[in-house]
């Protein structure tokens, strides 16, 4: 999958990248827990805003094994290159982790296509996804990642792809990552030569004047 072509044909939306942070470890205090969670106020972001957002990112859908999964998802839709590093090094499992908090429709269709993989993973190998080799893992993605070629019976896979694989573009080009990867530079000023001389011309003047 040409990570290049994914953002022609997704719309992405920017996102700020302060929520991507490490999870607190097991045994803080509930004041070193909120510490751990808490984000930078960004320009332009309301109190009200902050709040939330902070209160999103202490909080935890995914399970652990969850997690392992869509970081091994994410690799295999955003892998690393010659370009730049993976989805997961850029922090797309943790944004993933933000996002289903933050848009709560996003939870059930999540969580149960996680589900599908490893159910669909056990009738075939008898094992859940991340315990496949990769062979077997990129045989089931194939299976679901190309609408127009899936079976009928891989429907609910096919929507759930569809939703992981838009969570990753968005989370990983919108990742410091991600922008150096698509080569955005931000504005820059640029030469300034003076008035064209068509255009001085145009209203009475010569370059002399």
């Amino acid at each position: 999958m040409d990570r290049r072509e994914s953002i022609k044909v997704l719309g992405l939306t920017a996102v700020g990248t302060g929520i991507l942070l490490e999870s607190c470890q097991t045994g803080s205090s509930e004041k070193e827990t909120a510490a751990a969670h808490e984000i930078k106020k960004l320009p332009g972001v309301q109190e009200f805003e902050y709040e939330r957002n902070n209160k999103l990112n202490s909080e935890q859908y995914f399970d652990e094994h969850e997690m392992a999964t869509i970081t091994v998802l994410a690799d295999i839709i955003i892998p690393k290159d010659e370009y730049s590093e993976s989805a997961s090094k850029a922090g797309v499992p943790d944004f993933i982790e933000f996002m289903v908090k933050d848009i709560p429709d996003y939870k059930l269709p999540m969580r149960g296509g996680l589900k599908w993989l490893d159910i669909q993973c056990l009738k075939r190998y008898d094992k859940v996804f991340v315990a496949c080799d990769q062979k077997q893992q990129l045989a089931m993605v194939d299976e679901i990642a190309y609408p127009q070629k899936a079976k009928p019976e891989m429907q609910q896979g096919v929507a759930f792809f569809s939703l992981m694989r838009n969570l990753t573009a968005s989370g990983f080009f919108t990742s410091e990552i991600g922008v150096k990867d698509i080569g955005y530079m931000g504005n820059r000023p640029g030469p300034w030569e003076g008035v064209p001389a068509d255009v001085l011309k145009q209203y009475g003047f010569t370059e002399d004047v």
